[in-house]
């Protein structure tokens, strides 16, 4: 076994396309852990959605193994970490299980906003952060600038900073040198009571739950019977090992060591992520602190299409939830839609990745309606609840003050692009906390509602800042404003799952939009269909999708008016029948219409 002080438990921080995975293909391939023909990019991105989107969604664990030149050998264990901000939790995660974090640092980019809230993350639980400044053999690059981006942004010392191309291997052999110096061994008596933490798990149909833990201290060996701290249930460990990245049985994990552990464990909540493990016969040792729970931001509904899938659909989301701890569901019904659930998620792309997988990986046919936030109403009886449906609210006459969630962002931005941003903060209806000036770039606090930020906000400040633009936000309070929910009806009837809530004075204009655009993606029927927005019971926009006409006069030729007119009237009095009984198939494209309504 490795003894403690040659242990490193390390993760990489990193923005989106900092290099980040190609850094840990270079670790993998630089240690022997897998043979050239086996090699392929981003060994670690498993999910098919993250080699296809190029990001990292779920952590994952490597074993290394590293002969350094003084003659000994470590363990390194290495746990990669999302970049994108939906998946800050994911970092947390990781990074409660290391001692030490490397952040990657594109040496022609600089820093972003997200790897700073990372990096903060890291220092507030006492990890030893080391910068390396990567893609060095680009031409344009400027290490001395981004050195002092780091030391001025994040106040980490950059001088030594190794200067690495994770692409070519570049400066990899000396990093692991610094690495091994630099990152402090982990601490933990083998001899203690058992006491480990479940970083990540997931669902294997054959094995049951595979946890993936960081012992902290103590043995954990085969055939020992473990102690789940939350559900208080006992299991016998059926397979312990590390990944390297092919899992590898080992038996035994000492404290410091990193690796998975099955237990047949077949109830899809009895392993829960950031639990602790213990032995049965110890079950009062304390448990380890440090992993908060966290909380959905954005709530949609998903209905499947066929309404025989609903308990598919329900055994999908049960899998994936024990895999993605901030999945949150809950059965709903919607009159238009038929039974479904609905969702919370950490933010938009998020909700995407769920969509796609449960797509792809369970084979449903669902329709998403449009997601929505937290809202907080204090009821004229004193009352506080919270809506996350913009159907479920409550009468306007009992609300006495209608209050709306608040993010707080920080937004890096290159000095050029600054107005730009502004603008759009202040569009969303922001207001400016902070502005900081660091170097070429700047740094900007806005409280910006939380409705306006999830919706397309990433994406505007990307294209309003060419790219350059990076954001990190998280919720701040909630603040009384005037909202009002806007109603679709379609012929007359309230359709559920297309309500809103919006600001007052956009009322209007996004009522407006959402008629017009809805009027484009129903299929014209064989009657006048009308499309209405309402707040209360005040009409503010309309537009009708025309009928179809069919010439019944067609057969006519010649002889008297009054048989073309009869034909008319038996026309007239069929479509007034169809449309009292008829009723108008919505597609799917006109539930995320509600989305693409620009301000």
């Amino acid at each position: 076994m490795t003894a403690l002080t040659n242990i490193r438990n390390f993760s990489i921080i990193a923005h989106i396309d900092h290099g980040k995975s190609t850094l840990a293909d270079r670790f993998i391939q630089m240690c022997g852990a897998l043979q050239d023909r086996e090699m392929q990019e981003q060994v670690l991105d498993s999910m098919d959605i993250e080699r296809e989107r190029g990001i990292t969604i779920k952590a994952q664990s490597v074993t290394l193994y590293y002969d350094h030149p003084n003659g000994e050998r470590y363990q390194l264990n290495f746990i990669d970490t999302p970049g994108h901000v939906d998946f800050s939790y994911e970092v947390s995660r990781s990074l409660a299980a290391c001692e030490g974090a490397l952040l990657v640092v594109d040496a022609a980019q600089g820093v972003e906003a997200q790897s700073v809230a990372n990096c903060y993350t890291a220092v507030d639980q006492g990890l030893e952060v080391l910068p390396v400044l990567n893609k060095i053999d680009l031409p344009q690059v400027e290490p001395e600038r981004v050195i002092q981006e780091i030391e001025e942004i994040i106040g980490i010392e950059a001088d030594e900073a190794p200067r690495v191309s994770a692409k070519s291997g570049l400066g990899v052999e000396a990093l692991l040198q610094v690495l091994v110096e630099r990152i402090p061994a982990p601490e933990g008596d083998r001899e203690a009571p058992l006491q480990a933490l479940i970083i990540d798990s997931w669902f294997d149909n054959y094995l049951g739950v595979v946890s993936l833990v960081r012992v902290r201290q103590g043995r954990l060996k085969k055939g020992d019977k473990i102690y789940i701290k939350s559900t208080q249930e006992a299991h016998p460990v059926t397979s312990i090992g590390v990944f390297t990245p092919k899992p590898l049985e080992t038996d035994l994990l000492e404290a410091g060591e990193v690796g998975f552990v099955i237990a047949g464990i077949k109830d899809i909540q009895g392993a829960p992520v950031g639990d602790t493990i213990t032995h049965d016969k110890t079950p009062d040792v304390e448990n380890i602190p440090g992993f908060k729970q966290v909380t959905p931001q954005v709530y949609a509904g998903m209905f499947p299409v066929d309404s025989s899938d609903f308990e598919k659909f329900r055994e999908a989301l049960q899998k994936l939830q024990i895999n993605d701890a901030a999945l949150f569901f809950e059965p709903d019904t919607s009159d238009a839609l038929g039974f479904g659930f609905r969702c919370g998620f950490l933010g938009m792309l998020h909700m995407e990745i769920i969509q796609e997988r449960l797509e792809r990986e369970y084979d449903l046919d669902l329709i998403t309606t449009a997601p929505s936030v937290i809202y907080e109403i204090e009821k004229k009886n004193g009352e506080v609840i919270h809506v996350d449906n913009p159907s479920k609210l409550p009468d306007i006459g009992v609300i006495q003050e209608f209050r709306e969630p608040i993010a707080r962002c920080h937004i890096l931005v290159p000095q050029d692009y600054l107005g730009n941003v502004m603008t759009l903060c202040i569009e969303r209806r922001g207001v400016q906390v902070d502005m900081r000036f660091m170097g070429n770039q700047v740094q900007l606090v806005f409280d910006i509602p939380m409705g306006e930020v999830v919706m397309d906000f990433f994406d505007r400040l990307k294209s309003v800042s060419r790219g350059f633009a990076s954001l990190d936000y998280g919720f701040e309070r909630y603040e009384a404003d005037k909202l009002v929910r806007v109603d679709v009806l379609i012929n007359g009837d309230k359709v559920d799952a297309l309500a809103m809530i919006v600001h007052q004075d956009n009322a209007r204009f996004r009522g407006n939009q959402l008629v017009v655009k809805m009027k484009e993606l129903i299929p014209r029927q064989m009657f006048d269909v009308a499309i209405q927005a309402a707040i209360g019971s005040q009409i503010i926009a309309r537009s009708t999708v025309k009928a179809m006409r069919k010439d019944v006069t067609a057969k006519c030729y010649g002889g008297d008016v009054s048989r073309k007119k009869k034909l008319l009237q038996k026309q007239k009095e069929g479509k007034k029948r169809m449309k009292q009984v008829g009723s108008v198939e919505i597609p799917q494209e006109a539930f995320l219409a509600v989305l693409k309504v620009d301000d």
